[in-house]
């Protein structure tokens, strides 16, 4: 981020008058933190998040924060995360390598079935997000490996067997509860906001 900030700021010298460049100033590059977001996420899963409060987290905020946490989740197998939010959804793209997660979690895989999936493969993963009154549901409406579609039976035995033992308490088309005090999740393009629950005093 810093070297493509250096780059746009000697491009942009390049292209004024000679006597403008010794003007020209390097704009300031806000970089997101990740531990920021993670604070954020803290402060709403602890309940202690303001009544009627919003907290937004912008598209790069969140990509930040994934580089930062999947490999604290997933410590082999899984790199180059990305987040693509769409407006009441997402998309996330990375490129896995789902013998070695398992291998990271000390499990190992049938040999057939490691035959097939072995090495390392872009997956994408669409989904919708509805959410209100504390709850919230995920619809999976595609996943992609190696940009083939994987539906039926294969995805559900990817899920159990892959996505499962990472996420044991994850609900995929089923209502859940949303952590804390949060009502909502609001999700745009280029962010998501997270709206805690208005509580009025008698």
């Amino acid at each position: 981020m810093r070297l493509l900030a250096f780059f746009a700021c000697v491009a942009s010298a390049l292209a004024q008058r000679p006597e403008a460049v010794q003007q020209a100033r390097p704009q300031a590059v806000h970089i997101p933190s990740p531990e920021a977001v993670q604070r954020k996420l803290d402060l709403i899963q602890s309940g202690r998040a303001p009544s009627g409060g919003i907290y937004l987290f912008t598209s790069a905020e969140l990509n930040a924060w994934a580089r930062w946490k999947v490999p604290q989740v997933v410590p082999d197998g899984v790199r180059a995360p990305r987040l693509e939010l769409t407006s009441g959804g997402a998309k996330a793209f990375a490129l896995v390598d789902f013998v070695r997660t398992r291998q990271g979690q000390g499990e190992t895989t049938n040999w057939l079935i490691a035959k097939l999936i072995e090495g390392e493969k872009p997956v994408t993963v669409s989904a919708r997000i509805d959410s209100g009154r504390g709850r919230a549901i995920v619809h999976l409406t595609a996943v992609e490996i190696g940009g083939v579609a994987v539906t039926g039976a294969p995805l559900d035995f990817l899920i159990e067997t892959f996505f499962r033992p990472l996420f044991p308490d994850a609900k995929i088309g089923q209502w859940f509860e949303l952590p804390g005090d949060l009502d909502r999740l609001e999700i745009l393009p280029s962010s998501v906001r997270a709206i805690t629950r208005q509580i009025r005093h008698q």
